[in-house]
């Protein structure tokens, strides 16, 4: 009997990417550098999209700066903890 081989999505691709980086450190023992990207490139990639990323998520969180903010924010977390309590009941 043949069995059919069903692979999903996320196994095939861990399976390209473990290949990949196989294939990668292997041309890196025989000297070929497969990336064609210097090593201070490649840190300045990084330096940005983590950049990017501290300002978006500094950005999204919640920014109380005048003091109506603070007591709206004190406010919504009072309700909140009322909630919990009546529920609790």
């Amino acid at each position: 009997m043949k069995r059919k081989i069903s692979i999903d999505k996320e196994t095939a691709i861990r399976i390209i990417v473990i290949t990949t980086a196989l294939v990668n450190q292997i041309l890196v023992v025989f000297g070929i550098s497969p990336i064609p990207f210097t090593s201070a490139e490649i840190e300045a990639g990084v330096t940005a999209v983590f950049s990017v990323a501290a300002t978006l998520w500094a950005t999204w969180k919640n920014n109380d700066f005048t003091p109506e903010a603070k007591r709206g924010t004190e406010h919504m977390e009072n309700l909140k903890a009322s909630k919990k309590r009546k529920g609790r009941k």
